[in-house]
């Protein structure tokens, strides 16, 4: 091995730490960046198929599935008769408070950069929102090519949707990653902190002579 290769996997070995920190970043930056979008009617619109068909978020909306396939809004479409139909069913005022809780779990996992105890909290919550991503995969149609006439449809043939959820697996490995990183920081400080407090061995023999 040359000293140019050694020295790299050394730079490399040496910012891990900077990597997981970036990833905390890069974590941000992606659900500040969605979450900012769900105040904006394309976006609303767009999530609707996979609220609507979820067990565990359909009942935010006023309508049931598949009502909203006959309401779609291409994106930068603007359809009054659709957009009447969206706010009956509450899609803008769901799509508000989804972006609002994205924005903050990546905010959480921010700030675990400098709070381990936080950090822990957002990667976690990171983990939870990438699996009732990953969940659409099973309960939203249009994760999947139609059948229209061509060959490849239906499972494993991922739509344009479903490949945009599929690499959510991403961010769950990455939530999984910082979280296990801050855990890792929170054993540290309070192992540190109970040895700052034990009382060494010879000094407890030495309280426990008698006094003459």
């Amino acid at each position: 091995m040359n000293d140019n290769v050694q020295q790299l996997l050394q730079t490399l070995s040496n910012s891990q730490r900077y990597f997981v920190h970036f990833t905390r970043i890069s974590i941000f930056i992606v659900m500040a960046w969605i979450g900012g979008l769900k105040a904006f009617q394309y976006e609303a619109d767009g999530i609707v198929p996979f609220v609507a068909n979820s067990p565990m978020m359909g009942f935010f909306y006023t309508k049931d599935a598949p009502e909203y396939q006959q309401y779609k809004n291409k994106e930068g479409e603007v359809v009054p008769k659709n957009i009447a139909w969206h706010l009956e069913n509450g899609t803008y005022i769901f799509s508000y408070a989804l972006g609002a809780v994205i924005i903050a779990i990546g905010l959480l996992t921010l700030l675990g950069i400098y709070n381990a105890k936080i950090g822990l909290l957002g990667g976690l919550l990171t983990v939870g929102m990438s699996v009732v991503t990953l969940s659409f995969l099973i309960t939203t149609p249009e994760v999947y090519v139609p059948d229209l006439g061509g060959p490849d449809h239906g499972f494993p043939y991922l739509s344009g949707a479903g490949r945009l959820v599929l690499k959510d697996i991403i961010m769950m490995a990455a939530g999984l990653v910082v979280a296990s990183d801050a855990a890792s920081r929170i054993l540290k400080e309070r192992n540190a902190a109970l040895a700052t407090h034990e009382v060494p061995t010879h000094r407890l023999k030495v309280m426990a002579q008698p006094v003459d």
